[in-house]
């Protein structure tokens, strides 16, 4: 038996976000660059909405206690997020803390986060995930246009994360035939988007990906994830190459796409200062990625990925 979680209404297409008619008196939550890069006019909400645009990279959940008390005395609508998987995660927590309607607008089109009951945020300088079915956008908007004059390395970290949470879902234990279908139409999708520049395949791929994954788990690439991101690396740059290690040791099915995709999108190769069995005792406590692992893993054995991950050379 297995349950699916997932917004009541999910809105597709190129000019859907600005032809969305939004309430009145809503928060717009959203990253310094989206008034430059005229996200905020394009959804008509320059006059008509409240605008918090200070969500950093990585947010920590200080930035959600900000915000609900700058806000306090607001009765708002409903709280719109507008951004990559930071700003959702912000806009989704915040809308679950203060009971309100949310309507999530993803423009990178990585996380998946607009149709997930995932929040990540960062408590004490680490990464922290809440799961509840209140975090569920009521509406999420998916629009390809904001893929354009996507700076390279922004679109190079997204997609492959999609393509990681995607084929670690696929394998995860905690799988099911409705998460694998859509897991692997997902990677299908994205693998089709990233080799042909097709941004209508990738914002697809993405959306799948958050309903198959946001469904089941992600695994031990993401486990093995954290510590370099904990060093300074983008959550994407650390899935390239830990995910497909994983891929390496659990004998998946994507192991070869996976790697020529990292190789299409050239990444630099990312190497873990802190020392190795350090590391590993971290990343065994984290027992929600590596439980739903399809193989077992030891100490040892994440030790040896690490030493294989630092290593690791795209020819």
């Amino acid at each position: 038996m297995f349950s699916i979680k997932q917004p009541n209404h999910i809105i597709i297409g190129k000019n859907s976000a600005h032809e969305f008619q939004f309430p009145d008196n809503s928060l717009l939550i959203t990253s310094k660059g989206a008034k430059s890069r005229g996200w905020i006019k394009y959804l008509n909400l320059e006059k008509r909405a409240t605008i918090f645009d200070q969500v950093e990279n990585n947010p920590s959940i200080n930035t959600v206690k900000k915000i609900i008390e700058e806000f306090s005395n607001f009765d708002f609508s409903c709280i719109i997020g507008l951004g990559g998987g930071s700003c959702l995660d912000v806009a989704k927590y915040v809308g679950f803390k203060l009971g309100k309607k949310k309507i999530l607008i993803p423009t990178t089109f990585g996380s998946g986060s607009e149709v997930t009951r995932i929040s990540v945020l960062k408590i004490d300088d680490k990464k922290k995930s809440f799961h509840d079915d209140d975090l569920i956008a009521d509406i999420a908007i998916e629009d390809s246009n904001f893929l354009k004059n996507t700076p390279r390395k922004i679109f190079n970290n997204s997609v492959i994360d999609s393509c990681a949470q995607a084929t670690e879902a696929y394998d995860s234990k905690n799988a099911n035939p409705y998460t694998k279908f859509l897991c692997n139409l997902a990677f299908d999708k994205l693998e089709y988007g990233i080799m042909n520049d097709d941004s209508d395949s990738v914002m697809l791929g993405s959306m799948y990906c958050g309903l198959g994954f946001g469904n089941s788990s992600t695994t031990l690439g993401h486990a093995l994830s954290y510590v370099y991101s904990n060093e300074g690396y983008s959550h994407g740059h650390a899935l390239a190459f830990t995910t497909l290690i994983a891929h390496k040791f659990n004998n998946s099915i994507f192991y070869d796409r996976f790697e020529k995709i990292v190789k299409k999108l050239v990444f630099e190769k990312i190497f873990l200062k802190l020392e190795v069995e350090q590391a590993a005792e971290i990343i065994l406590n984290d027992r929600k990625h590596l439980d739903n692992n399809p193989k077992s893993v030891s100490k040892i054995d994440i030790m040896n990925l690490l030493n294989d991950i630092n290593s690791y050379e795209l020819d």
